[in-house]
């Protein structure tokens, strides 16, 4: 009977094992997005140097694990002298903290498509728990002959939780709370 019991446990983990897909988020068709306050208005701008790890069962969010990497000199907003600004050591300070780091600890689905990621950020040297509301755009083919999927997340943080100094003085003409758009494409490793 014990042997019959091992057999079955070694089989529903290799069917787990089996039914997990990795995605390596394809830096050129991923994007961290985000808005702030600017004055009276917003800026916005983008990160577009994103790499990582996507691993999950399509058919269980639950199981799903993400680690993903931001390069912080990717900052664009359309204007590069703000550009040039916002790297320097006031604000985004990439001469030191070259990288925003996410590593996810928990996923509670709520369908096969929607879930809530939990997990550790890294930015500007402190580390916060966070919470993202997650959806699976969809999986398919590429014209490459490869797999795809897509993810989308949103999100917003206080900077002054990461030590950013420019939000916590009075008139500061940078807001504290930033918008973030998480827009993830996956390439399904072979």
């Amino acid at each position: 009977m014990k042997k019959v019991m091992f057999a079955l446990s070694l089989f529903a983990a290799t069917q787990a094992w089996a039914a997990t897909e990795s995605y390596n988020i394809d830096a050129t068709h991923s994007f961290a997005n985000f808005s702030i306050r600017h004055v009276v208005s917003k800026t916005t701008g983008t990160f577009n140097d994103v790499t990582g790890v996507v691993t999950l069962d399509p058919t269980n969010l639950n199981t799903a694990n993400v680690r993903a990497a931001i390069n912080v000199s990717s900052v664009n907003t359309g204007f590069g002298k703000r550009d040039e600004h916002i790297k320097a050591d006031k604000y985004l300070d990439v001469a030191k903290y070259t990288q925003i780091l996410f590593e996810s600890t928990k996923f509670t689905a709520s369908s096969q498509t929607q879930a809530v990621m939990q997990g550790k950020l890294t930015m500007h040297g402190v580390t916060k728990q966070v919470e993202i509301p997650v959806k699976v755009l969809g999986y398919g083919a590429d014209p490459w002959g490869g797999q795809r999927a897509g993810f989308e997340g949103h999100l917003t943080i206080k900077a002054s939780d990461y030590g950013f100094g420019w939000a916590t003085g009075a008139g500061a003409p940078v807001g504290d709370e930033i918008e973030i758009t998480l827009l993830i494409e996956g390439v399904k490793a072979k």
